[in-house]
């Protein structure tokens, strides 16, 4: 089974949760950007967890399947057709041998995770099948997709996407050449107000800013720069001072490190950050808000609220409550 590519779109590539625990050899956790949009995708697909997913970015692919796939598309609001009908998000779908799905402009978030049952077939490295572009490694030859790729499905899935569409009592949508269930997951990570706010734990270098800069960093309201990556995004707002401009030496740093460098522009690392700096660290973000943070295209905004070690430890633990219950009732439909 076989899904080609016939238009890449801006940064489509396969994500999965990550290869961890190799940080200290210098290679990043990488993974996918919003996992909580990719978990839910393999959910509603009935994947048990892990398997790669397309994370697609502002501009979407446009791809065609060659047989009956059972998808699920999760994340940002894009302009998505199957067979040049609206494609329903959040949901499993079951589209036929033939389909043409086209994923457009994102209409409200930035990136979105295509899961199909049974994973995409690509060989895992260093224990992964996520992307990772600085090194040229992971995924589907280590970079992002081009028109005339083919990307190769699981021997099972046509198997697999017929069985799992039964159990859940997918209904006909006959216009469309695709059955779909009539509930969806929720979204989660969506930006919901305008700035986000994006909680921080004051950073290991904080108080080495002087007042204004601290005043600042959560006074002002700042925006995403086109600059911004998958290794981090650059904040547009007031420059942040230092008094002193003593040299630091690098060490680890993870993914929610705010670091800012000379220009005094903050940068928030992301799933490719490095695995060692020596900018002065402002914050650290709330693991619950990175998600959210995830789905921001460039020029959009934020605000930083300051908490602490305890409460960003309890909005972890609440969000993952929220996933997993999310997660448990889907698993629900699929084995009813």
């Amino acid at each position: 089974m076989t899904v080609r590519i016939l238009r890449p779109g801006v940064l489509s590539m396969l994500q999965d949760r990550g290869r961890h625990g190799l940080q200290y050899l210098g290679i990043v956790p990488g993974g996918a950007m919003d996992l909580t949009a990719y978990e839910l995708s393999n959910a509603l697909v009935g994947n048990s967890g892990g398997e790669a997913a397309l994370e697609i970015t502002l501009l979407g692919p446009q791809l065609g399947f060659e047989q009956d796939t059972l998808i699920a598309l999760c994340g940002a609001a894009f302009d998505a057709t199957a067979n040049g009908h609206p494609l329903p998000r959040d949901r499993p779908v079951l589209v036929g041998a033939g389909t043409l799905l086209a994923t457009g402009r994102a209409k409200h978030g930035a990136r979105a995770y295509l899961a199909v049952a049974g994973g995409f077939a690509v060989e895992a490295v260093l224990g992964s099948r996520s992307t990772y572009l600085p090194a040229g490694f992971g995924g589907w030859q280590g970079r992002a997709l081009r028109a005339g790729d083919a990307l190769d499905l699981a021997p099972d899935a046509e198997d697999l996407a017929h069985a799992r569409a039964e159990a859940v009592a997918l209904r006909d949508e006959p216009e469309m050449r695709l059955r779909s269930a009539a509930w969806s997951a929720p979204p989660m990570t969506l930006p919901d107000t305008d700035p986000i706010v994006i909680h921080v734990i004051e950073g290991r270098h904080f108080a080495s800013f002087d007042a204004a800069s601290q005043e600042a960093f959560f006074d002002a309201t700042w925006r995403v720069s086109p600059a911004s990556d998958r290794m981090g995004f650059r904040l547009l707002g007031p420059a942040l001072a230092r008094p002193k401009r003593d040299e630091i030496l690098s060490e680890p740093t993870c993914l929610g490190t705010v670091q800012v460098p000379a220009d005094g522009a903050p940068i928030a690392l992301m799933a490719d950050h490095q695995t060692t700096g020596g900018y002065p660290k402002i914050g650290e973000i709330a693991g619950a808000d990175l998600p959210r943070l995830a789905q921001l295209a460039p020029g959009s905004a934020l605000r930083f609220a300051r908490c602490t070690l305890g409460e960003a430890l309890e909005m972890r633990r609440a969000a993952r409550h929220r996933l997993n219950s999310a997660r448990r009732g889907i698993a629900l439909k699929f084995h009813s």
